[in-house]
């Protein structure tokens, strides 16, 4: 297998399958500054990615879960979009960014890339009925002659029945989940990702090789801390190891 993951930080994470390079979910800015996220919301940035745009070397595709959300997308990495020829994301987002090779996708609506099939999942950031606060969000599903097994990217979910049919369809191989448990004080105790626990029901479902866990820290809204999620997996005892990437690292895996 030829799958290499380097994690830069937040949900960005580049994918190396046999030749073919993607990026997903875009944020290069430094840390400090501070972005709506909606209805109130506010979050601070307190950490930089592990490698600046300018050292990923050629990316064929972003995998975009959404572009409504700066943890996702920001200023410089909406900057880095044009370089790039292809931009797989949400339908809304692929009207809202004007991308000349931006595709939009419902969920389960698939498109090739090369020897890829990369398919859209089913996302949902928060409790049911969330949608008109957090907006429309995917996660990815990668097949390809290079890989063996599918490998699923959540993007910003909870669990929810959308990712248990992901696990009914797909007998995933690689499991990146999204992690941190995000909050806000103007919502009280909602969570609009995987904490730990849900990243376990997740993976459980799932039966993946790995799970391999990102966004989890480096900024306000992230209320679950990576040494709680760390301790949480490991007492769960789960089949799955869990994969904890080394930022600015490329990995194989």
């Amino acid at each position: 297998m030829a799958l290499h993951l380097t994690h830069v930080g937040t949900a960005t994470l580049v994918i190396e399958i046999d030749g073919v390079r993607l990026l997903t979910d875009p944020a290069f800015d430094p840390p400090g500054a501070t972005y709506g996220f909606g209805w109130g919301t506010r979050s601070r940035r307190l950490a930089g990615p592990a490698l600046p745009a300018a050292a990923l070397g050629p990316i064929d595709a972003v995998l975009l879960s959404h572009d409504q959300h700066a943890d996702n997308l920001d200023g410089a990495g909406r900057a880095l979009l044009p370089s790039i020829a292809t931009v797989i994301t949400t339908r809304a987002a692929a009207r809202r960014l004007g991308h000349p090779g931006a595709i939009g996708l419902a969920p389960f609506a698939a498109t090739r890339l090369g020897p890829l099939r990369i398919t859209a999942t089913p996302a949902r950031h928060g409790p049911a009925c969330s949608r008109p606060l957090v907006g429309p969000v995917i996660g990815f599903v990668v097949e390809g002659p290079g890989l063996a097994g599918p490998l699923y990217v959540s993007g910003d979910t909870v669990w929810f029945a959308g990712v248990a049919e992901v696990a009914r369809r797909w007998r995933v191989d690689t499991a990146v989940l999204h992690l941190g448990g995000v909050g806000f004080g103007t919502t009280g105790p909602i969570r609009y990702t995987f904490d730990a626990a849900g990243a376990i029901t997740a993976a459980r479902a799932l039966a993946p090789r790995v799970v391999v866990p990102v966004h989890y820290d480096g900024w306000t809204h992230f209320r679950e801390a990576p040494a709680a999620a760390r301790a949480a997996f490991a007492a769960a005892g789960l089949a799955s190891p869990v994969a904890w990437l080394t930022p600015g690292a490329r990995t194989a895996m």
